[in-house]
This record gives structure tokens, sequence and C-alpha cells, in this order.
């Protein structure tokens, strides 16, 4: 997987085949998608429209909590496969724990055991896994997941939880990676695109603050996927390989944690809240 990739959350279908045909065009040859996005479909028809070979991209997306249970994840797989027009996926991830079910999560991923023996999948993960769901799904299946695919920026770093999924392996995939989570409707009403400590790294670099929070992500062993419909903004998250931050800068930037989740919190994430039909085309 390339460790840098291409999202498309919030992304409207509208818009999401020409954002991924920026991103391809720039570069990128990872696109993360969900099934709770509604844009698998357009995601798919942007790659082929590319026409890249199928090997070249690696596509990631997700199951829904309401698709989880053994039958129910194997046919969520069939829909999201139907939708981007492919025959195999690269990552195939469960997008939140549902601890109030554990039950139901542990039979998705089981599922997901399934197709990756069966080589429909080239790899299997999770998403917004806390330590201990984390723990929970390790003692009750046999695959170790591939990824935890979890928020991280400056002002919420989550150290316990990267730690935890370095020693199994486990690769930390972020989400909001440039903390857009803090100035598009979080929990916090600071942006971290208008950090001082940041910009002042960024002014050093000739960077832009964005630049500048990818780049403190790398260089720590952590894959990010910053989306963007701008072109010009697509195009400046995929600069980042030109420039190395110093031991002092990187240690700055991670004192800038506050702690503060800008998502939902994982453990509360229920059925009844967030119940999304996910359509069969």
């Amino acid at each position: 997987m390339p460790t840098l990739g291409f999202g498309v959350y919030q992304t409207p279908p509208e818009q999401t085949v020409d954002a991924v045909g920026v991103a391809l065009r720039t570069g990128y040859r990872h696109v993360d998608t969900a099934a709770a996005y509604g844009n698998e479909r357009e995601v798919g028809e942007a790659i082929r429209r590319f026409g890249l070979p199928r090997e070249e991209v690696f596509i990631e997306t997700k199951v829904w909590i309401t698709d989880y249970g053994y039958d129910a994840t194997l046919h969520a797989y069939d829909k999201a496969v139907g939708k981007l027009g492919v025959d195999y996926l690269d990552l195939l991830i469960l997008h939140q724990p549902l601890t109030s079910e554990f039950h139901l999560t542990v039979d998705a991923y089981r599922a997901l055991q399934t197709l990756y023996a069966d080589g429909k999948v080239r790899a299997i993960g999770v998403s917004n896994f806390m330590p201990p769901d984390l723990d929970r799904l390790l003692d009750a299946t046999d695959v170790v997941p591939a990824v935890n695919q979890i928020e991280v920026h400056p002002y919420f770093r989550q150290s316990e939880l990267l730690t935890l999924d370095t020693e199994h392996r486990i690769l930390n995939q972020c989400w909001s990676p440039i903390g857009g989570i803090t100035f598009y409707g979080g929990g916090s009403n600071r942006s971290t695109l208008q950090e001082p400590v940041i910009a002042d790294i960024a002014a050093e670099h000739a960077k832009s603050p964005a630049q500048v929070m990818l780049r403190w992500h790398l260089q720590q062993g952590r894959q990010v996927i910053p989306k963007s419909v701008t072109p010009a903004r697509i195009e400046e998250n995929f600069d980042v390989f030109d420039f190395t931050l110093t031991e002092q800068q990187l240690t700055a930037i991670d004192a800038l944690d506050t702690g503060v989740r800008g998502g939902p919190e994982p453990a509360e994430i229920t059925r009844e809240m967030f119940a999304i039909d996910i359509p069969e085309a």
C-alpha cells in the first residue's frame, strides 16, 4: 500500500469522478472509499476512465455496521466489488467496532478472513478500533488486521493506540491527517491549519501547514489518506517527499496533542443511532 493515499470521505458522488481523476493524474495510487460514503461506484468509474491497469491502483473500502454478521458481510463484499467494478479488493476493513454488539463485529471479521483466504481481498483490517475492542478482536480471530484506520492529527495523536497497533504490527492508517475534523465540525474550536507552531515550521521549509502535517505522519511511520475536491490542494498534499522535518520539529508537533477527539466516540456507535441502508447497486 502506498504511504500516501487519497480519501473520498464526504465527497459527493457527482464530484468524486473528477476528484479521483485529478488524484490519479497527480500520482496517487491508493484510493480509500467506503460503503457508507455512497461513492464507491464513482471511484470505480474514475479508475476505469484513467486507464491504469487494475494492479497499479490500490483500492480500499469499508463495510458499514448495518452489514455486520458473517453472511451479511460476505454480501457486503459482493455489493462493494459490484459498485467498484472490480473482481478483487486490495484492502477491506470494518468501518467501526460496534462495541455494543461485538459478536456481530467478530462474525463480520471472520467473513473478512474467509474472503482473504479465498483470495478475494489481498488484505483485511479495521477502523476506529480502540485498545479494548482491538484486544477482544485479536483474542477471537485468527488473522491480525493489516491496518487500523483511526483519527490522528496534531491535536489528537492517540499515542497509546499508535503504540498498541505497532506492537501487533498493525499499520496505523490516519483519517483526518491534517486535522480536517478540527475545522469542518468536530469537538475542537481550533484549526490545525491556523496553529502557530505548525505555521512556523511550514515557513522554515517553504511548505504549507497541510504539507508539514502530512510529512509529520510519514516520518513517524503512519499511512495517510488526505481528502480534497480542489485540484490545487490535491496536488499540494502529494508534494511532501522533498523535505524532512527535524526531530525538534516532530517533537513540537507531538506536543500539540490535546487529547480531544473530533469524531464520534467509537464505543458509542450503535446500529440504532447510525444505521445506514447500503443499497445493492
